[in-house]
């Protein structure tokens, strides 16, 4: 049984399970998942996103606010550390900066990551950390910050072995998605192959970022599959070892629900 350590479900498209959200879950398990982590990405949306998980045991939440969302409810730490009482929470985030996407003065993003740090940290509950084209940045806050008290997850990995190596070092665990198959991410594959055995997890980011062979059409959970195997050929591994060593390490990092 394989998890899928991060992904959108109040995003997913649910006309193939006819708009029954039940359904999709239950056909998902059938399909061999046995966890989730829904991950939050706006405030506005996090309590709709909670009602939708209620009763679904087999489903674990984050609460955060991703850094390109501009026009939204600004998080403080109290916001965060009250969401975070839920008893499906295991997560702070996703949280941390992108700057491929927003551009001008980015001081704010630098204190929203900051802000999140401090809420983990005040937890102690591990990080999500989204980073597009900031590494430096990114893993200097996660430094100033202390962020290695918590430790977390750098999730829909897309940086280079040297980067992980230094994430590795602050504590953190390193997340494949389906850009892992894709032809032109070298640099993925080879901190794929690299990151230690206990350190490293698999996710979807669904609906985004489907894996090959499903690349431009709707992501799913049950697409992490793909993903396993991928990983599982470069590491020269059985996918049902896969599925076990990062079930160890997703439990590991989020504990149980």
């Amino acid at each position: 049984m394989l998890i899928d350590s991060h992904c959108h479900l109040d995003r997913v498209d649910l006309k193939p399970y006819g708009g029954d959200f039940r359904r999709f879950v239950g056909e998902t398990q059938a399909l061999g998942i046995d966890h989730m982590l829904c991950v939050s990405i706006t405030l506005e949306k996090w309590t709709g996103m909670m009602a939708l998980l209620e009763g679904h045991g087999n489903i674990s939440a984050s609460v955060g606010v991703h850094p390109n969302e501009q026009h939204c409810q600004e998080p403080t730490e109290d916001d965060l550390i009250e969401r975070a009482a839920h008893p499906k929470i295991v997560a702070i985030g996703e949280t941390g900066l992108d700057y491929f996407r927003s551009e001008g003065d980015l001081a704010w993003q630098h204190e929203r990551f900051r802000t999140h740090i401090r809420a983990a940290k005040a937890l102690r509950k591990p990080l999500i950390i989204h980073t597009r084209e900031a590494r430096e940045d990114t893993l200097r806050i996660l430094r100033e910050e202390g962020a290695a008290e918590v430790g977390g997850v750098l999730h829909c990995f897309t940086e280079d072995w040297e980067t992980a190596r230094q994430a590795l070092d602050l504590n953190f665990y390193i997340s494949f998605s389906g850009i892992v198959t894709f032809r032109n991410a070298e640099q993925i594959q080879d901190a794929a192959r690299k990151v230690p055995a206990d350190r490293y997890l698999v996710e979807t980011d669904s609906p985004y970022l489907a894996p090959i062979p499903h690349r431009g059409k709707p992501n799913y959970p049950h697409h992490v599959r793909h993903v396993a195997q991928f990983v599982a050929d470069l590491r020269g591994a059985s996918l049902e070892a896969l599925a076990e060593q990062t079930s160890r390490n997703y439990w590991g990092l989020f504990g149980n629900p």
